[in-house]
Formats: C-alpha cells, structure tokens, sequence
C-alpha cells in the first residue's frame, strides 16, 4: 500500500525557514518534528535556523553540518514520525529505471531518487517526505503515483553521482587544466557543487564502511577509487576521468597543499565533519603517468580506543607492559610495518602514563591525534626541526616521559638512550619484523650495546589481523595440514571458527582488525645477551624459556582459539615463511 503525504499543515514551505528576532516566519515541517520532540536544544535549534537563512542551505543539511544531530538519527525521527520506510545505501538500484530521465541536478536539489516502479507505482526515496512539490514533479516525470520512502540526504546525493553522473556538464579535463598559468581556473573548477559533493561522499563513504584509508588512482579512461577497510583494499565505482584534475585539486585546496605543483609530492592534513563527527585526514599525493594520486589516511577520533584490552593486548601481557611502563627510565619500542597500529599502541601506553603528575612530551609525523595534557610537537624539515632536534630541546624542559614518532638515525637513538640514562621514560617506533631484531637493528646504528643494555626496557612487536564477525561466524574442522601448521597438535582443542558474511558485517565475515603481539620484556639475562651482541635467534630462544618473551605466534594461537580470528589470519601475519 502506498504511503501519501498530504497537502495543508504538513506541506513544505518554499524556500528556506527564515528568523527574525527569534521568530519563525514560515514553518518547515521538519524544523518544528526537531522542536516538538527536542532533538536538539532550544540554542541549537535557533543557531540552525539562522545559518539555514542566511546561507540559503536546507535546515536538515544545517544540523548535520555544523554537528548539531547525525543525519542518520534525523532520517530515523522522521520516518518514525511520519510512519514511511527507512531505507539504507543498499536498497537503491544499481542503474536509473526506466521511463523518465530526471535531470541529476533537479534530483540533487530536491534530494529524492527514484528506487523503482512497482504494479504501476513509483517508489520515491526523498531526504525531505513532507516536499510534496518534489513528489509530484517526479510522479509527474514518471507518470506514476508515488510511494515515498525516507533516505538520508547523503545517501540519495551518491546515489545520483553514481547514476545520473557527478554534473550534468562533463568537467573539462584537457592537457591546458595542467598548464600552471590555468591556475585561476582551477581554482573555480574545484568550487563548483559537484566536486565538493563528490570529495565529501567519498570521505563519507568511507568513513561509514570504517575504511581506514582512502586510494584515488587516476586511469586513462576512469578515476579508480579504492577503499582499506580491515587491511583489504576494496574497490568502490568508478568516476569518469572528467573528474580526475578537479577532483584531486579540491582534495588538495581543503589540506591546504599547492595546487599548481604536481611534479613534486606533497602531505597535508584537513578536518571534516562526518554525520555530526570530526574526523582528521592525512593527505598525500604524488604524480603518477595519467595525473596525481591521492592517498588520504582516516583518523576517526570517535572510534579511537586508547585501551589495552580493546586494541587486543591480553590480561596477561597488560599487566607485563604496565609493570614496564612503571618503571622510573628506560626505553620502550614498538616495531612492525607501516600501518600495524604502533602509534596507536603508544597513545594507549600515554594515556596509561598522563596521570597529571608527569610532564609528557611528544614529538610526531605527524600528529595523529589529539592528547589533552601532553604537549606535540610536529617534525618539520623545512626548518630543520628533526626528531633529534625536537627530543634534544625536550630534555631542557623537565619531561618525565617523551615520545618520538620514529627512531629513524643513530642521532635520534644517541639521545634517546641519554635521556633514559638521565632518569627519563622513553617511547618510540622501529621498523623491524620481530622485538628481538629491533636490538640488532639498534646495535646496527652503532648505538652501543652496553648503553643499549642498561637502558631498554621492552620491545613490542605487532601485527593486525581481521577479527571474525561475532555475528554470523562459523564453526569448522580445520585440516591436519592448518593444525601443524601452527604447531597445534590436537584437533580438539578448539572449536575453530571460519568467516560465513552477513548484514553486520557487509558480507565479508570479518568485523574490524585486532593486533597480534609479541612483547620482550628486557630482564638481567636478556641484558647480558644484548652487552654480548648475541644472535637474534639465541637471544629469542633464552627469552622465551626464561618467559621474558611472548610471540607473535603465541598470542595469534590464542586468539584463534577463543574465536577471534582465523587460521588464514594468524598464518598471513605469525609464521615465517
């Protein structure tokens, strides 16, 4: 049965609600849903109403904007009170339905989007229901009666890119848009709407299938764009390569980067508000043979857990890192490659340490996020300002704990092993595959061992692998071949689990990543061995009869076990090929 709004009372004013002095001239039906069931406050609301007059900008665009209420609760309070369907990104059609071809941007602004046409009925989604204008305009197209269904705006704005084409006039992409002397003229191609709705549903896109970075790939005949999300690169669809100048150059202009320079890579930095979320981006770019690529690394402050447990320490190895962490000096390292979440680690054990009562210092590249009580500091080669150069000046201002983002030179490494010397706790980063080849990769700076010995505390090594989706995992019998591969010698040991896919987790079976690890926790026999330089492999094999040492493939057997991971997982990331 269709659902019908009707004329009077409910109908939507034309143009946008205005205020003067407080008061609502004319009403839009949505502005008193928010009033009546006080989504937000009585300031809040005011502060909208204004901005949405004087901007021109539709009152439920407003609340979402400036972060007022999610997008997603508004969508769900309107359809709750007009009894119409909720529907999600997944319910729109792949391609435009047949009958009338509506013009994308009288779809844009009207935020509706045919879904399809039903024993002579037209489904409508609509960010707006109560538009009765826009309703019947489209049955009108279509020649149709209407069903109206509530979408969020955001979703429908996609949904016509991705349908009906990003503008209705192709973006001109020509050889002269690269001529530095055009740069003016870029400038006002990456003002236009389409654009900037484009790079906003990307970031939005992303950010809601928790992505944690976002690919723009420039092709000859299409823009490739390719989402992270739990360490596997997904494609999404494709732009047309009209886009691709603009595209890149508004995502340059909102990290502030050059915009006539695409020679050279560049990194920047932007901040966007996300359904009512501030999220931080790090942009970089660099030229590529059909334009510049873009890589943006999300960073969702919202969804940042700077706990141990959460981030998939176990009790066990908590209370070891705590007890290191407790100690008044010394050194802790975190190793692994790009992306296994050692930064992360390192805010969790900061904010273990920000008690109040000690000094903090960090020295980053660049900031991820955002600590309160702990004074980051930003690298910056252009001024000669190092990760030597930052940890030095630190020592002159009382710190009790410093954190360096990357231990990268012996420089770095002199003074970081002087200041722990001096009664200070040290934090920081190694790229090395295992905790016990960070001591040979310090050793191979030419740090000496005997400093090295007296000063490092513990050195932890991780990896992520994707966490199985507790929702709709599996039970199976894995082979003989899996089990002694892991060194698991009965197969009862489980229940063993395998991924199967479903709503909650978009069909792939995994829901997030957890990180494995390993942690060296330095004792007097680990230390004698470091003053020795001895062989990796025997200073492992020492550590882990004398249980200084967890590994990488321990703790990923034990996630296995208890059902938080696969046998695929902990092989990819915890047995040495």
């Amino acid at each position: 049965m269709g659902h019908e709004l009707g004329q009077g009372p409910t109908a939507r004013p034309d143009g946008p609600t205005a205020v003067i002095n407080g008061d609502l001239l004319s009403e839009d039906p949505i502005v008193r849903l928010v009033r009546d069931r006080r989504l937000v406050s009585a300031e809040a609301l005011g502060r909208a109403l204004t901005v949405s007059a004087e901007s021109g900008e539709p009152f439920q665009t407003v609340l979402n904007r400036l972060g007022l209420m999610p997008e997603q609760a508004l969508a769900a309070a309107i359809s709750d009170s007009t009894k119409l369907p909720l529907i999600a990104s997944s319910d729109f059609p792949p391609h435009r339905i047949a009958g009338a071809v509506p013009t994308a941007s009288f779809l844009r602004d009207a935020r509706v989007m045919p879904l399809a046409i039903d024993n002579g009925r037209l489904r409508l989604a609509m960010g707006d229901p109560f538009d009765d204008f826009a309703a019947k305009a489209i049955g009108f197209m279509f020649g149709c009666a209407v069903d109206r269904f509530v979408a969020l705006p955001s979703d429908i704005d996609a949904a016509v890119d991705r349908i009906y084409g990003v503008s209705d006039q192709a973006v001109d992409d020509g050889d002269s848009i690269a001529d530095e002397t055009d740069v003016e003229r870029l400038r006002d191609l990456v003002s236009d709407a389409p654009v900037i709705r484009a790079v906003n549903r990307l970031i939005a896109d992303a950010v809601e299938l928790g992505a944690s970075d976002i690919h723009v790939e420039p092709a000859e005949d299409r823009v490739v764009i390719r989402f992270r999300v739990d360490g596997v690169m997904i494609e999404q669809p494709a732009l047309p390569p009209s886009m691709r100048s603009a595209l890149v150059s508004r995502i340059k202009v909102m990290a502030a980067l050059n915009i006539a320079e695409r020679r050279l890579p560049q990194d920047g930095r932007m901040r966007i508000a996300v359904r009512g979320n501030d999220i931080d981006l790090r942009v970089a770019t660099a030229p590529s043979i059909h334009g510049e690529t873009v890589v943006l690394r999300i960073l969702d402050r919202s969804n940042l857990a700077l706990d141990f447990a959460a981030l998939g320490f176990s009790p066990l190895l908590t209370d070891k890192l705590r007890e290191v962490l407790a100690r008044p000096y010394g050194i802790v390292l975190v190793t692994g490659p790009t992306g296994s979440g050692k930064t992360t680690t390192l805010y969790a054990a900061l904010s273990e340490l920000n008690s109040g009562a000690r000094k903090i210092l960090t020295v980053e590249d660049p900031i991820e996020y955002r600590l309160p009580g702990v004074v980051q500091m930003q690298v910056n080669p252009a001024i000669n300002l190092s990760f030597a150069t930052a940890l030095r000046s630190f020592l002159r201002q009382d710190p009790d704990v410093m954190m360096v983002g990357e231990v990268r030179d012996l420089e770095t490494a002199q003074i970081a092993v002087q200041a722990a010397l001096t009664g200070h706790t040290i934090l920081s980063t190694l790229h090395t595959n295992t905790a016990t080849a960070a001591i040979a990769r310090l050793i191979d700076m030419q740090v000496e061992s005997f400093l090295l010995s007296s000063t490092l505390n513990a050195v932890l090594a991780q990896r992520l692998v994707r966490r199985l989706c507790a929702v709709c995992r599996e039970p199976y019998t894995p082979s003989a071949a899996q089990l002694g591969a892991l060194g698991i010698d009965d197969a009862a040991a489980g229940p063993f689990y395998q991924p199967k896919g479903c709503d909650s987790c978009r069909f792939t079976g995994y829901d997030k990543r957890i990180a494995l690890i390993e942690l060296l926790v330095v004792d007097d026999a680990v230390a004698e061995l470091i003053l020795k330089q001895a062989d990796t492999r025997e200073m492992a094999r020492l550590a882990l009869a004398r249980g200084a040492l967890s590994t990488l493939l321990t703790d990923g057997i034990a996630k296995l076990l208890a059902g938080e991971t696969t046998f695929q997982e902990v092989l990819r990331v915890a047995v040495e090929q």
